[in-house]
């Protein structure tokens, strides 16, 4: 009874990790290496029916335990640091005026009608549409 409960968990709840490969020895060399793993194993196994493991119901628990707090305290953190950005945080922009000439410093001309205004300055558009109209 005890061996299968003890097959139960360890199919169900062990898996390794890393798997060995024999090293390129003499066969004496291959067999204790072999032997070695068994008694290690042996040895896991004799921990995990002692009760000195943590049960899968005690991993769920702990599990659960950081899925709640994952959503009870890390979702309120997001949103309020989000609707704090939102609300309390002045954003700075770009000031109304004519700017410095380092400001507009261009390697190339922009590929519109009007090469010297940005896409979405209306009113550098609406001077340029009106100089090209009045020339």
């Amino acid at each position: 009874m005890a061996r299968a409960v003890a097959r139960a968990t360890t199919q169900t709840g062990q898996r390794r990790s890393a798997q060995t490969i024999p090293r390129f020895a003499s066969e004496e060399e291959m067999k204790k290496e072999a032997v070695a793993q068994l008694r290690a194993r042996i040895a896991k196994q004799k921990d995990i029916e002692a009760g000195q493991h943590i049960s899968h119901a005690e991993e769920v628990a702990e599990m659960w335990k950081w899925v709640k707090l994952s959503i009870f305290v890390a979702t309120p953190v997001c949103v309020l640091s989000v609707v704090k950005d939102m609300t309390l945080v002045d954003h700075p922009h770009r000031k109304h005026g004519p700017e410095p000439d380092y400001m507009k410093i261009r390697n190339k001309e922009f590929p519109w009608e009007c090469e010297d205004c940005e896409l979405f300055n209306r009113e550098c558009w609406k001077k340029c549409r009106e100089e090209k109209a009045n020339a």
